[in-house]
């Protein structure tokens, strides 16, 4: 409009033979500085408008980020926890990693961290699901994997109950899943792997994948194949001992090469510090080797056996 304006008045000047007379040129040099004015403040008013709402997005999904991965307790029992949840985009809803820890009566610590298929709305849903069953049953279940049997039917029933048959022949809605069970009295780990990447154990300097390479399938899988029962693997974890848990959005990790973060040489580096620190440390190397910009979600938890 501004710029039909200035036409405008160059076309008058033109018509009655005025165009270079001071009148005419001053009107038009004065629409000329009113346009740019306007425009500019349309620019700043939009880009103010999108950063709001950057800000808006952000600090709903911080908030939605706070209500669904509720803090870790500092400690629980001999156990000093930390956890970390990194979003592959700033400005990007929640995607589908989790954790969570629950007390026993029985005098132990129970701890899940898993990896929901996809992201978006689906995958906060279903980590939502999954979270809340554990939350629910984890103090419950006498034995680890009764708790699995209960988490991997929960999860179908609620994903899968709105479907219709033929939604539910072509879409896979499943989460990769490790189970924990800490005692406060006995030096060792008891653990559940439904597909999920590995713990490590950090004794001094040296770190050590302390299970087999075998795992149970998914979480969302285990029924519809007929697993009913889960094997419990079991290995020491002495005091001193710092505990890793991770999603692949950590050791899939990319450089600007494509080279992979080096997750196992890298956090050794670090088993001197207490878990908060280490995860920091983390946060701060991670982000570094891929610039600043993960391509997955990325969660790990951190658990130091400390002297009852």
């Amino acid at each position: 409009m501004q710029a039909l304006a200035v036409a405008a008045q160059v076309l008058i000047g033109v018509i009655r033979g005025v165009l270079f007379t001071a009148n005419i040129q001053a009107q038009i040099a004065a629409l000329i500085i009113v346009s740019i004015v306007c425009v500019t403040i349309c620019v700043v008013r939009d880009r103010s408008e999108r950063q709001l709402h950057q800000v808006r997005s952000v600090a709903e999904a911080e908030a939605a980020q706070r209500v669904l991965l509720q803090p870790l307790p500092a400690h629980a029992g001999p156990l000093r926890i930390a956890g970390l949840y990194i979003p592959a985009d700033e400005e990007a809803d929640l995607g589908g990693d989790l954790y969570a820890a629950a007390r026993t009566a029985h005098h132990s610590t129970r701890l899940l961290i898993g990896d929901v298929r996809g992201n978006g709305l689906a995958a906060i849903n279903n980590a939502a699901l999954l979270l809340g069953a554990f939350r629910a049953a984890a103090h419950r279940q006498a034995t680890l994997p009764r708790l699995a049997v209960h988490l991997d039917a929960a999860f179908r029933r609620d994903t899968g109950q709105w479907r219709s048959p033929a939604e539910q022949d072509t879409d896979e809605e499943f989460a990769t899943v490790t189970l924990l069970d800490i005692p406060d009295h006995e030096p060792v780990v008891h653990l559940i792997t439904c597909g999920h990447p590995p713990p490590l154990l950090l004794r001094g300097n040296d770190l050590t994948a302390p299970t087999a390479e075998t795992s149970h399938l998914p979480i969302g899988f285990g029924g519809a194949f007929g697993i009913a029962e889960y094997n419990v693997q079991t290995f020491p974890f002495q005091v001193g001992d710092l505990l890793l848990l991770y999603t692949d959005g950590v050791i899939e990790a990319r450089d600007g090469d494509g080279h992979f973060y080096l997750f196992t040489k890298r956090a050794p580096q670090w088993t001197k510090d207490d878990p908060d620190e280490l995860l920091r440390r983390l946060r701060e190397d991670l982000l570094a080797h891929v610039h600043g910009r993960l391509g997955d979600d990325a969660a790990v938890v951190a658990i130091r056996r400390l002297a009852l």
